[in-house]
């Protein structure tokens, strides 16, 4: 049955709100996240439909009196939407401005080439189609085995087309809370745009909850490493450069991975493999996996999920277990560089989680910890591209050649 056209507006105008103000909350957090997260992130193409919308209505029916409500709901809504992309066009300037802060701000000065002021703009070309995920200059090995064991233990390599070697690796980890998700289905913006100016971009499966408990994850995410220092060279990256990345569990497990390398407790059998990462950038990652700052949202995460399904242990009989996976309580003045990425409106990992990890990192690391909270933003805005994404993108971009480009410049 077809919505009535002052419903359509009231339903678009319920979800602009909701981007807007965000519920947060147990009960409230997931259901927010996911209508608040595509409209964010859509804000364009809903603001098209909106004005499409509401100009065929007038055209067919005129200005009715039953009409008034839509019209105002519909007036409502394109503020709305206008006020997200103006948000979300700040991501550009908020990102630069971290760089800026924790590089110096002088740092493109080290980038070859610099960036252009086309790297610079907003793609529109790129979002109007949001969900076709593929670049021309990017080929694709799928489904390659990092160790026995069946889909769980299989990674994709995007690279450029163009044949050569000695490439920067960046090693991406799917997030879905470790009891679901895929390699191929996040992470793609940054990896495309990464493999198509040079990088080899490695995006791994590993073992999901409840079935794999804790700490397997972590382990095979050390495993598909190890694969990478040992075989990314037959594909033309160079195996003593691997940045991490992930969102969500993947933020975590890759946060982690650059704070526990060579930790033995996570490399059973294969203690020997060097499993340092040379820098490391987490979107809206999961830092506080002990509960030890005390924070609410922490300690229902912990109960409601951890402890019942990813660990399956009580955290009151085995703290030192849980203490061990959090890269809160992991953080040592060894810490590779970090580009630490979070929503300001995360309604499933709160923003203030990030700001602790980060103020703790950047206490003690002897490497740069650039923080970037990017405004208006939900959990996983950057599955897709969008216009916050697409600046994100480009400044982890400038980030991690900067600090590929400081490791050279040091040798």
């Amino acid at each position: 049955m077809r919505l009535s056209f002052r419903a359509r507006r009231a339903a678009q105008l319920a979800l602009t709100a909701n981007a807007l103000h965000p519920l947060h909350g147990t009960h409230w957090g997931f259901p927010s996240f996911v209508t608040g997260w595509l409209t964010s992130e859509l804000a364009p193409h809903l603001l098209a439909l909106t004005l499409t919308d509401t100009a065929a209505h007038l055209a067919l029916r005129g200005t009715r009196q039953a009409d008034r409500a839509g019209l105002a709901a519909a007036a409502l809504s394109v503020a709305g939407l206008g006020s997200l992309i103006t948000s979300a066009q700040r991501a550009r300037g908020v990102v630069e401005q971290a760089l800026a802060d924790a590089l110096g701000p002088d740092y493109t000065g080290m980038l070859r080439p610099p960036p252009s002021p086309s790297d610079l703009a907003t793609p529109w070309g790129q979002l109007v189609l949001p969900f076709r995920v593929r670049h021309p200059d990017v080929r694709t090995d799928r489904d390659i085995a990092y160790f026995q064991g069946g889909k769980r233990f299989l990674l994709d390599i995007h690279r450029p087309r163009q044949p050569g070697s000695g490439r920067p690796v960046l090693l991406q980890v799917h997030g879905g809370a470790w009891v679901s998700g895929n390699k191929a289905q996040q992470g793609m913006p940054l990896m495309l745009h990464m493999a198509a100016r040079g990088w080899v971009c490695v995006a791994i499966n590993y073992p999901l909850s409840p079935t794999a408990r804790w700490p397997q994850h972590i382990v095979a995410a050390k495993r598909a490493l190890a694969w990478v220092r040992k075989s990314i060279g037959d594909y033309g990256g160079d195996p003593s450069f691997v940045a991490a990345t992930g969102g969500s569990a993947g933020g975590h497990l890759a946060a982690l991975l650059a704070l526990t390398p060579n930790d033995a407790a996570f490399q059973p059998g294969f203690e020997d493999a060097d499993t340092h990462v040379q820098a490391c950038v987490p979107h809206y990652g999961v830092y506080d996996f002990a509960a030890t700052s005390g924070a609410r949202a922490s300690q229902d995460r912990l109960r409601y999920l951890l402890a019942r399904y990813v660990v399956g242990t009580d955290p009151r009989l085995s703290l030192d277990d849980y203490v061990a996976a959090s890269p809160l309580d992991r953080i040592t003045p060894s810490a590779p560089p970090f580009f630490v990425i979070h929503g300001e409106h995360d309604t499933l990992v709160p923003v203030r989680e990030a700001r602790e990890f980060v103020r703790r990192l950047r206490d003690v690391s002897a490497q740069p910890v650039a923080y970037a909270e990017i405004p208006g933003a939900q959990h996983a805005f950057d599955l897709f591209p969008s216009i916050r994404s697409a600046h994100v993108v480009r400044g982890v971009q400038r980030f991690l050649d900067w600090v590929h480009a400081h490791r050279d410049g040091g040798r």
